[in-house]
């Protein structure tokens, strides 16, 4: 019983069921890995582990069984538990990515093993003991297999770790065990080594393995390890050769295939150099082509500032040769402008910690290799800390053209594209210069064109835009120099003078001349006239109140008439607003019955008896009292309602008419605008209110401004002919006043003729036109009689009737028909 229990056996026990035990945990973990996650490598390595585990147990049962000759069966086990601990090492995650790679290594091992074993086989007591080289080569390249595995694992897990150290502890004591030599230390070193192991390949989370190799240079960098296995084998045969003198057989042998085994690993890595070299030179292929077809000039710059390196795109993209560049400051390439700023961007890069961080912009002038500078922008890169570079990168690319194309735009977004003119855009930021300048005084006249809409519809828009381009060269050769002249938009035209406000309304006058003067242009010639508003810089608080202030004074400008000059003041701006509610309140004054009709007599010049009555237009507004009738049609051709007001006007004075009593031969002349004139219904609209009222047609007279006969003069005498068939008579009013040639006279059929007041100043021109009027078979009425004299004179001349304040003031409808009976009875 005591034998039983010796030393050895209990040794041999525990070891055998710690590598029982060991196993089992690994088997079982190996199997839960493949069963719960699939993960295969970790599986197999786990597997293997824990059949190296169970191969420790079983060898260390091998004094308790075979005690009469334990070497050769320690071996064997010795053999069997370092295969599976290598196999299992190097199929754990992270150890190797696929076979190649974990024959490398493994080749990587055998080398050092061969160079270890070589030098342990030199030891003289090793010698002697032939029976235990064999355990010792085996422990020699299980070790340094496992060794090269668990060192070039990329990332090394702790359970890598603990696992590779838990198996060259293990091989190391069961090596102690094949010689026989120290057998505590030995089962105690296999006992920790298997805890170790088990502790390390039982682990579920271990690391997927990664992608190998993420770079050549891993291969590379680890090279150096090549000089362990050599320099072992080298101090090894050395000492031998110093103190033994001589080399047996085996040595020799030994020597030989340690020698075979580096020169192939040799071979390998001179492969490895020429397909990393290859993989170089091909990479700076691709990085030359890519810098040399770039489009920056990439420069390298030491700390103090001085250019090492230029890519080869600067012949390229800036004439620039190397000995033109390399060895110079950096700011010698820099314009003298820019120079401080450069430096004071570099300095900044320099200053900046950590280096490394994002480029900063520097805008610069660089000179060039034909000495022309050239606006640039450079990225400088703070790359000191990258050990390759150590340097300052920056990045040069040429913006001229961009800069250019930007100033272009930059222009072109304040120019009129139409007329070349400055645009609102560029007026407002000259009008804000000029407010800003101390002491400057200055003007801003507003123009607008009449007539443009119409000379779009009639010749077209291209005949439009053409007059638009001749009122932009006429400004420009009135202006002075340091006059802006700018398109508003549309009709709107704008010039800002530097001049005080006299010199401005001067301006302003030629300006109205100018354009008012007929532009012959391919296929027509037209007319426009214009409306000009005027402001003072001083009478604003800011450039957009002047502005308003001049399009106040325009607008009043166009509604006095054309071709006006308005300057701006309070009162403007009190006119227009009651401009606006009249404007409002008209629309629908004959509804709320503010409209209202004067009727003023027209007497017979020899016995005073009535002859007719003239309708006047009144507005009696509730507020501002009666609104003159000049003022009404001008708003009335504002809005486009004169048509209206002249049918209104037409119904509400023959319906007075018809309730009058009067004798035969009495007539009522109405007033007609050129527009309600000539549309094709007017004929009809009379026939019909005449119809309505029961009327004779020739009691009505419809009275036609000499003014507008100009205007179309083929038109009015149709739509005057269209009347005369119907009966009605009219006459030309205000004769005398424009200038209707004696052609035009003879063709329009008019039956009465009204002279202008004008023309009663003097008698000799009232005798002509009276002779005139009675050849041409026409009624002569004489407006504007005020005196006794007047009416004495015209009488003389032969004038059958007359019409004045003197003879009658205009009235309402009722005061007319009094003093009608008056003179009747």
């Amino acid at each position: 019983m005591t034998a039983a229990l010796s030393g050895p056996v209990v040794l041999a026990w525990a070891v055998g069921l710690a590598g029982l035990t060991a196993g089992v945990l690994l088997i079982r973990a190996a199997l839960a890995i493949h069963h719960a996650e699939r993960a295969f490598a970790g599986c197999r390595g786990a597997g293997f582990v824990g059949m190296g585990a169970l191969a420790t147990g079983l060898t260390g049962l091998v004094p308790w069984l075979f005690p009469a000759d334990p070497v050769p069966w320690l071996t064997a086990g010795l053999a069997v538990a370092t295969a599976c601990f290598v196999v299992g090492t190097s199929l754990l995650p992270g150890a190797a990515r696929d076979w190649t790679a974990r024959l490398r290594r493994a080749y990587d091992g055998v080398g050092l093993g061969v160079s270890v074993g070589f030098a342990v086989y030199l030891i003289p007591a090793v010698a002697a003991r032939p029976a235990a080289v064999p355990a010792l080569l085996i422990a020699a390249g299980g070790v340094a297999v496992v060794t090269v595995m668990v060192l070039r694992a990329r990332p090394r897990p702790s359970p890598v770790l603990w696992c590779g150290a838990g198996s060259v502890l293990t091989m190391l004591s069961l090596t102690l065990l094949a010689l026989q030599a120290n057998m505590l230390l030995a089962g105690v070193g296999v006992l920790a080594g298997l805890a170790a192991s088990a502790a390390g390949g039982s682990r579920r989370d271990l690391p997927p393995p990664p992608l190998e190799p993420r770079h050549p240079d891993q291969y590379l960098a680890s090279y150096p390890l090549l000089a362990v296995p050599a320099g072992v084998g080298v101090i090894a045969a050395i000492w031998h050769l110093l103190t033994v003198d001589e080399f047996g057989t085996e040595a020799i042998i030994f020597g030989l295939v340690m020698v075979s085994v580096l020169v192939v690993r040799e071979l390998l890595v001179v492969r490895d150099i020429r397909r990393y070299a290859g993989r170089l030179r091909t990479a700076e292929a691709h990085f030359r082509s890519l810098v040399a077809g770039a489009t920056d000039l990439t420069l390298v710059l030491d700390e103090r500032l001085v250019v090492r390196w230029q890519s080869p795109a600067a012949a390229r993209l800036f004439g620039l040769r190397d000995e033109q560049v390399l060895g110079r400051e950096f700011g010698a390439l820099i314009h003298p402008d820019d120079v401080t700023d450069a430096e004071a961007v570099i300095r900044s890069v320099l200053a900046g910690e950590p280096s490394g961080g994002p480029p900063v912009l520097l805008s610069a002038k660089l000179r060039d290799g034909a000495e022309l500078w050239r606006e640039t922008e450079s990225t400088i890169s703070d790359q000191r800390s990258v050990p390759e570079v150590a340097a300052l990168v920056v990045h040069v690319r040429d913006v001229g053209d961009r800069r250019h194309l930007e100033r272009t735009l930059d222009r072109l977004s304040f120019l009129d594209q139409l007329t070349g003119l400055a645009n609102r855009r560029a007026l407002m930021r000259d009008l804000l210069d000029l407010r800003r300048r101390p002491g400057q005084r200055g003007t801003l006249l507003v123009i607008d064109l009449h007539g443009l809409s119409e000379i779009n519809d009639r010749h077209g828009r291209e005949v439009g835009d053409a007059v638009l381009v001749e009122v932009a060269r006429r400004l420009r050769g009135l202006i002075g120099g340091d006059d802006v002249a700018a398109r508003l938009g549309g009709d709107e035209f704008a010039v800002l003078c530097a001049e005080s406000a006299v010199p401005a309304y001067a301006l302003a006058c030629r300006i109205v001349t100018a354009l008012g003067e007929p532009c012959p242009l391919p296929g027509a010639t037209v007319e426009v006239h214009t409306s000009v508003g005027l402001a003072e810089l001083a009478g604003g608080a800011d450039s957009d109140e002047v502005l308003r202030h001049a399009d106040l004074a325009r607008q009043r400008a166009r509604q006095l008439g054309r071709d006006r000059v308005e300057w701006y003041d309070p009162d403007v701006e009190i006119q227009l607003h009651r401009r606006m509610e009249l404007e409002q309140q008209l629309l629908g004054a004959a509804g709320r019955g503010e409209l209202d009709l004067a009727f003023q007599p027209v007497s017979r010049l020899p016995d005073g008896g009535p002859a007719g009555v003239e309708a006047l237009l009144r507005w009696r507004h509730p507020e501002l009292g009666t609104i003159p009738p000049a003022e009404v049609l001008q708003i009335a051709a504002s809005l486009g309602i004169t048509a209206e007001i002249d049918e209104w006007v037409l119904d509400r004075a023959c319906r007075h008419l018809a309730s009058w009593s009067l004798e035969d031969g009495f007539w009522l002349s109405v007033n007609v605008g050129p527009r309600e004139l000539l549309t094709a219904r007017f004929p009809e609209k009379v026939a019909e209110i005449l119809n309505r009222h029961g009327l004779a047609p020739e009691r009505l007279v419809v009275e036609v401004a000499e003014t507008w006969i100009a205007e179309d003069v083929p038109a009015i005498v149709a739509a005057l002919a269209g009347l005369r068939k119907l009966g009605v008579r009219a006459a030309l009013d205000d004769f005398g006043a424009g200038q209707t040639s004696l052609s035009h006279l003879r063709r329009l059929p008019v039956d009465m003729l009204k002279l202008s007041p004008t023309v009663m100043t003097s008698p000799s021109v009232i005798e002509v036109v009276v002779s005139l009027g009675r050849r041409l078979g026409l009624d002569v009425v004489a407006k504007g009689l005020e005196t006794a004299e007047q009416i004495e004179a015209a009488g003389r001349a032969g004038c059958r009737f007359g019409q004045g304040f003197a003879l009658g003031h205009p009235g309402p409808a009722e005061r007319v028909e009094a003093y009608l009976e008056s003179r009747r009875s």
